[in-house]
């Protein structure tokens, strides 16, 4: 499975691109980034680098993509949101343009593209079922491309962490 949101130049892992203080540093970003008026020098005190280092590592890995995203993550269910999981039978010549304008929806939170005839899947937030449809027909309309409803019934998983600095565990 590939992320759809952008595809890797490259085929080292992040553990073989990245220094130690570059993983440890993702490692903390993706489970306890500090609340606190500036945020960067409590992550430079915790890696023993200064403010702007840490700043300026996160924007260099924003860059190279390895981290799409740093903010909040809320539990949408909570807010009243519904999401639902999304599939569609994208042809190849279609597919860059059918990415581009699935990505371009804010309620988009993960999208990927498989080897099967559903080829690419996504999940949608959406304030409400009419909502989530009435932004899947737009896409479809724009696209071409029909998309297969799936509204999410139970919640079995909220988050995963990608361990970034292994180091421990090889001493």
């Amino acid at each position: 499975m590939t992320q759809a949101r952008e595809k890797a130049t490259d085929t080292a892992t992040p553990q073989e691109t990245l220094d130690r203080t570059d993983r440890q540093l993702l490692d903390i970003i993706q489970t306890a980034f500090p609340l606190a008026p500036r945020p960067y020098a409590v992550l430079g005190e915790q890696l023993g680098i200064s403010e702007e280092e840490a700043f300026t590592r996160v924007r260099a890995l924003k860059a190279r993509k390895i981290i799409r995203r740093l903010g909040a993550n809320f539990q949408s269910a909570k807010l009243g949101y519904v999401s639902t999981l999304c599939a569609a039978k994208v042809p190849e010549a279609r597919m860059a343009a059918f990415v581009e304008r699935v990505n371009a929806e804010p309620g988009v939170t993960h999208n990927y593209q498989r080897e099967h005839a559903y080829n690419i899947w996504f999940t949608l937030i959406s304030p409400s079922r009419q909502d989530a449809q009435a932004t899947l027909d737009a896409i479809s309309r724009d696209t071409g491309v029909d998309i297969l409803n799936l509204p999410a019934t139970k919640l079995f998983k909220i988050r995963v962490d990608f361990r970034m600095d292994t180091s421990a565990d090889e001493a």
